[in-house]
């Protein structure tokens, strides 16, 4: 699968501590080999029907949709961006 990145996803990222970065960047590999890796804690947000979040660090998260031949990441940050998924 390939991944694409929304405009917002690359502005959240850039907004990232270097650290978290990092720390995505070894996660997004483990996500693309399995996405079902228990670390990832990958599950389906509630009111949407195609869109997911995925964990990072206990406060930081990912969302990304899910389509025929690509994940497209929307948003990265703490928690709190499952607000605006």
């Amino acid at each position: 699968m390939k991944i694409a990145r929304t405009d917002s996803f690359k502005k959240d990222f850039k907004n990232l501590p270097y650290h978290i970065q990092k720390i995505f960047e070894k996660k997004i590999k483990l996500f693309l080999e399995n996405i079902s890796h228990p670390s990832l804690r990958v599950k389906k947000l509630q009111g949407y029907e195609n869109r997911w979040e995925a964990s990072i660090t206990m406060f930081y998260r990912f969302t990304f949709e899910i389509h025929k031949d690509y994940y497209l990441l929307r948003r990265i940050g703490p928690h709190d961006i499952l607000r605006t998924p």
